[in-house]
């Protein structure tokens, strides 16, 4: 597992910060940006989470209306022009419809700029529209990515490749270049919730990213049960492989506050990407110790990321706090207030 740069058990829970490179207007204004101040935006927020200690900065890959994520992997090739010291990554990168060498180039390389700070991790796309805009049929949603994310393991695992599968052309002692700057990059499992992906990625021995919008927190505790109930079977140590959880997060100075300011961002902002917004009567339910979506005043936001830490032994928490438009100076904010308050209280108290 050397290839993971997890170091939980020096400083504490691993914090970082995704996006999902969401470019919408803003969800109480109705103001809009352009493309170009979104992307800026974007590696600004990098940069400031660099400043304020954050480990991980991560952005999503998206093919479809109200996202400039389409090219994340150039994205992230800016930021690790722009940063020196924050590990960067996907959130996730779609593999379907992807090629996995590329994107093993476009990962290596990012590593190399970044003088190894790239990681991946890969998904099935909760959005399906992308299928069609680049020529993949979502009948073989499932096999499409079992087969390349296989593929990418093994091309993370060695430097020349002899390969055949169904959905891409076979490879011959192909010589696999740019290697990262450590030889292997970190490599995740993005899950979303359910288990039968966790347990496929316990029996790959990958480290996992699960994905937490809401909801209560047992039944992700169920979740990641499986998940190293399938490591154990198959002969791996879970305390070796790294695990993540993602989600929501708002902070400000009250959690009625909290729900006040991030409700009609979170509800217009899944509008406009999913086509369904957040019931009322389940956000209001997010204020709950025991609901995994983390807002609240930064004393109620560090008592939540405790109490997760306790149930999940997580190593890595990846915080979502720009959807829906919301203004850059609110991020900021939360920048500031997740670095100054919350990160170091969190690290405190989960640093063994």
């Amino acid at each position: 597992m050397e290839s993971f740069r997890i170091q939980q058990d020096k400083t504490g829970l691993e914090f970082g910060l995704y996006s999902l490179g969401d470019h919408m207007p803003d969800s109480v204004s109705g103001k809009g940006i352009s493309a170009q101040e979104r992307l800026d935006q974007i590696i600004s927020a990098a940069q400031l989470a660099e400043e304020a200690g954050f480990d991980f900065f991560s952005i999503g890959e998206s093919h479809q209306k109200y996202f400039v994520g389409q090219a994340h992997a150039v994205i992230l090739g800016a930021i690790a022009q722009a940063t020196k010291t924050i590990k960067i990554g996907s959130a996730a990168t779609i593999l379907s419809t992807s090629d996995p060498v590329r994107v093993y180039e476009n990962f290596a390389t990012i590593d190399l700029l970044s003088h190894g700070r790239a990681e991946i991790i890969a998904g099935r796309a909760s959005r399906t529209g992308l299928f069609d805009l680049l020529g993949y049929d979502t009948k073989d949603y499932e096999a499409l990515f079992e087969e390349k994310f296989d593929l990418l393991l093994q091309l993370n695992a060695t430097e020349r490749l002899t390969w055949q599968g169904e959905y891409r052309a076979s490879l011959d002692n192909a010589l696999i270049l740019p290697r990262p700057a450590q030889g292997k990059l970190p490599i995740w499992r993005a899950v979303g919730g359910q288990k039968p992906s966790a347990i496929k990625a316990g029996q790959q021995g990958v480290p996992m990213a699960l994905a937490m919008l809401g909801g209560h927190i047992k039944h992700y505790q169920y979740v990641i049960e499986a998940y190293r109930e399938a490591l154990v079977e198959a002969g791996y140590q879970p305390e070796q492989i790294p695990l993540a959880t993602t989600g929501l997060c708002y902070v400000a100075e009250t959690t009625q506050q909290a729900m006040k300011e991030f409700y009609p961002y979170v509800d217009e902002g899944m509008r406009k990407a999913n086509g369904t917004g957040w019931a009322k009567e389940a956000f209001a339910q997010s204020s709950d110790l025991t609901n995994v979506m983390v807002l609240g005043s930064s004393q109620e936001v560090i008592e939540k990321l405790l109490y997760q830490a306790e149930t999940f032994g997580h190593q890595r928490y990846m915080a979502q706090i720009d959807f829906g438009g919301m203004p850059f100076k609110q991020v900021m904010k939360t920048i500031d207030k997740l670095g100054s308050i919350v990160m170091p209280a969190v690290k405190k108290y989960t640093k063994k």
